[in-house]
């Protein structure tokens, strides 16, 4: 069999998995959430969430509204040399993300079954 018959029924076969795969999860809510960074804000995405009141004044005093965290755990990333994860008995990470222009730093303290954000910064 020549190199471009063997090429011609890989790449068939690969388009008929493709085509399957979407029909079979397209109407799921299936995530590809592999890498540790994608993998820690989903569970603290899923958990419950508290926020201290040093977060909450941060907010007021910046005019920022609280659903901001939700933005910035769909869309920052986690500096894993500033936060904690040998802390016991609860994780402590900083998120980072912009919004309006503007950097924001969130330390969130992750447990078994909540997540509370302990801190709210500007980072510049």
């Amino acid at each position: 069999m020549k190199f471009i018959q063997r090429l011609g029924y890989y790449l068939s076969g690969f388009v008929v998995g493709i085509i399957m795969l979407m029909f079979f999860l397209g109407g799921k809510k299936t995530s590809c959430d592999w890498g540790l960074d994608a993998r820690v804000l989903k569970n603290i995405r899923t958990k419950d969430r508290l926020v201290s009141d040093e977060a909450l004044s941060f907010f007021k005093e910046n005019q920022i509204d609280t659903s901001t965290i939700s933005y910035i755990l769909e869309t920052g990333d986690i500096d894993f040399k500033k936060s904690n994860i040998e802390a016991k008995p609860c994780k402590i990470y900083q998120v980072e993300g912009e919004v309006n222009q503007q950097q924001l730093g969130l330390i969130f303290e992750n447990c078994d079954s909540t997540a509370v954000l302990k801190r709210a910064f500007n980072l510049k």
